[in-house]
This record gives C-alpha cells, sequence and structure tokens, in this order.
C-alpha cells in the first residue's frame, strides 16, 4: 500500500484592498511630481544659490562675479586678529538676542490671550458671533497699515500711548517708548501681539471645538467645577492643537521682519535677524556675506523645529 504525496499548500489569495492601495499610491505619487517640480524651482534653487553664495565674497556693485573663500564669511581672522566673519561679529549676536527675545514674550503674551479669547468665544454666551467677527479686525489689517498707525500712536510729539506715558510718568518729556532703547523691544512685542493674537485664538478656537459636549456634561454629573474641568479636561485635550499653534508661530516670530524693520527701521536696540540679513544683502551689498546670513538663519531655524517636534512629538495630522 503506497503512502499517498501530501498535498501542496494553496497560494493565499491576494487581497484586493492591497492593490487597490497601491495603485492609489502611485496615482497619488505621480499627481505630486508636478507640485514637487514647481517646489524645486521656486524653492530648492534659491536655497542652493543662497548656500554657495555664503561661501563666496561677492559684492553686486563692485564685483563681476563671486569669489570662493570658503567659510570666511562665517569666520575670518585678520593677522591683527580683528574678526570679521559673521559669527565673530556682535551686531550679529545683538540681533540674534533681540529676536529671541521678542519671539519669547510676543509669543507667551499671544498664545496666553489667544487661549482667553479662544475660551471666551467657544462658551454659550450671547454677542459671541459679533466678538468673532471683532477679534479678526487686527488680524484682518495688513501689517505695514498696522505698523505705520503704530508708529504714530508711539509718536513721541503726538503719539497718543507717548502722552500717557508722559502722563503717568512712566516717559519724560518729548520721550517715547520707541525712543527709549530700554522700552522699544517690549513696544514692538506690544504691536505683535495685538496684531497676531486673533491667529493664535482662532487655531485654538479649532482645538476647543473639537472637544465633545459628551464630555463636560459628565463632568458637570461628576461635580466637577469649571477650573477642574480646564486643568484635567480642556487643556489636555487641547495640547495637539496648542503644540501646533506654538510651532507656526514660533517659526514666523524667529523671521520677523516687515513689522520692526517699518516701526524702528535698522535700530541697534530692535534689529532682528532677517533686518540684519537685509542690511548686509540690500543696503551694503554684499551678497556672500548677507547670504552666510540667510543661511544661519535657516539653520537656526530647522534646529529650532527638528528640537520642536520631536521634543513635543507634535503631530500635524
Amino acid at each position: 500500500m503506497t503512502t499517498p504525496l501530501p498535498s501542496r499548500p494553496t497560494a493565499a489569495p491576494a487581497r484586493p484592498g492591497r492593490g487597490l492601495q497601491a495603485s492609489r499610491t502611485r496615482v497619488a505619487l505621480l499627481l505630486l511630481v508636478p507640485m514637487l517640480l514647481v517646489l524645486a524651482a521656486v524653492a530648492g534653487y534659491p536655497l542652493l544659490r543662497t548656500i554657495y553664495l555664503s561661501f563666496t565674497e561677492y559684492n553686486i556693485l563692485t564685483d563681476p562675479a563671486p569669489r570662493w573663500i570658503g567659510l570666511g564669511n562665517y569666520w575670518f581672522t585678520t593677522e591683527d586678529g580683528v574678526g570679521l566673519g559673521v559669527l565673530q561679529i556682535p551686531e550679529w549676536w545683538q540681533s540674534v538676542w533681540n529676536t529671541v527675545k521678542f519671539t519669547v514674550g510676543s509669543v507667551l503674551l499671544e498664545t496666553v490671550l489667544g487661549l482667553a479669547f479662544a475660551l471666551i468665544i467657544n462658551s454659550k454666551i450671547r454677542g459671541r458671533g459679533l466678538m468673532r467677527t471683532a477679534i479678526l479686525v487686527p488680524w484682518a489689517i495688513p501689517t505695514v497699515v498696522s505698523a505705520q498707525m503704530w508708529n504714530w500712536m508711539y509718536n513721541d510729539s503726538f503719539g497718543i500711548i507717548s502722552s500717557w506715558g508722559q502722563s503717568l510718568g512712566f516717559l519724560q518729556a518729548g520721550e517715547s517708548f520707541l525712543s527709549n532703547p530700554d522700552t522699544a523691544l517690549a513696544a514692538l512685542v506690544a504691536v505683535d501681539v495685538w496684531k497676531t493674537t486673533p491667529f493664535m485664538a482662532l487655531l485654538l478656537l479649532a482645538g476647543l471645538q473639537t472637544i465633545p459636549d459628551d464630555m463636560y456634561e459628565a463632568a458637570d454629573v461628576d461635580g466637577a467645577n469649571k477650573w477642574t474641568q480646564f486643568w484635567r479636561l480642556t487643556l489636555p485635550l487641547l495640547t495637539p492643537a496648542l503644540l501646533v499653534a506654538l510651532i507656526f508661530r514660533t517659526l514666523d516670530a524667529l523671521r520677523v521682519f516687515d513689522m520692526p524693520y517699518i516701526v524702528k527701521g535698522n535700530a541697534p536696540e530692535t534689529i532682528t535677524m532677517s533686518i540684519y540679513a537685509r542690511q548686509e544683502l540690500i543696503l551694503n551689498s554684499q551678497f556672500g556675506f548677507g547670504s552666510a546670513i540667510s543661511v544661519l538663519i535657516f539653520l537656526i531655524i530647522m534646529v529650532f523645529t527638528a528640537i520642536y517636534v520631536t521634543s513635543l512629538r507634535v503631530k500635524f495630522d
């Protein structure tokens, strides 16, 4: 009697969903190709060109072409011991310090005020629709217009804010918050807070509206007061939206240019990294040195973003 041969196992049928998913992935990648090509043309080439120019000496008014000098724009010491690289110049570090102080102060105040406005608008009070519309007014005004408006209000001769400061004894006669080096940066932070708090409020309001009302009803049944609900329920559920809002606003503050430049120009007490880069690129026509400053700004923001996203585990989905 012969032993029957074991039957060969049949292959499992392919899942139709897997093939459909692969097909959709291929179509999505093909649709992304035109966008990636355009992005490489309008963003990739200028970035690579800026990195290249940062390693050259190039005055656009006097030099016929860029001259390769390696890391000379970043660090260069003469025979007399004078540092000429951007990392050796006090003006660069002053702009970095001004930008950091501006970013910390403005983002902190905008987050607190934006959260307060978002909580008020999200609550069931009369007139919240009108308040939601009114809070958008500062954000809707163009930055050039709002900056010049605040510049007039800070004017030491006819500005209403300077007049109040002089009446209350904070300022001397003929002095303004902008002309005083000790208060100039704080005055710019106040302008930015007025302008950008609505942006933070709208982002946080969107996060608040994703929290189900059933959770608050259950908290009311359990006897939790509003303060406890905020710390134990609202804030933990709002954390993802809060972190995304923080990173967007912080990145915007780190590269701020328009508002401080319109209000104070190149003043040393308020100069930011972007203003300093513009000063070297445009005013001094030093495209090589200015490109090195731009690369440093890019690296600072990129490193900050990487640390922010990985340490706080920010999710953008």
